[in-house]
C-alpha cells in the first residue's frame, strides 16, 4: 500500500494545505486527497512541484508498506 507523508513534510515546514497549494500551483483538492490518502494516480507535475519546493524524493512525499492478508 502507498501511503502519504505529505502531512509530515508539511509540519516539518510549518505549512498549510492552502500555503502549499499557493506555492506548488496544485490544485487544493488534489493537495487534500494526497494527505487523506484518497488519491488513486497523482499527477506527475504535482508530485515534480512538491518535490522541488522541499527540495526533496518522492521517497519523501510516499511510502510503500506491504499489506497484511492475513
Amino acid at each position: 500500500m502507498i501511503k502519504s507523508k505529505l502531512k509530515v513534510l508539511l509540519a516539518l515546514h510549518d505549512m498549510t494545505q492552502k500555503e502549499l497549494a499557493e506555492k506548488t500551483g496544485v490544485r487544493p483538492e488534489t493537495i487534500s486527497n494526497i494527505i487523506n490518502n484518497k488519491i488513486r494516480q497523482i499527477p506527475v507535475d504535482a508530485l515534480s512541484a512538491i518535490c522541488d519546493l522541499f527540495d526533496c524524493q518522492p521517497n519523501d512525499v510516499f511510502e510503500f508498506t506491504k499489506e497484511n492478508n492475513e
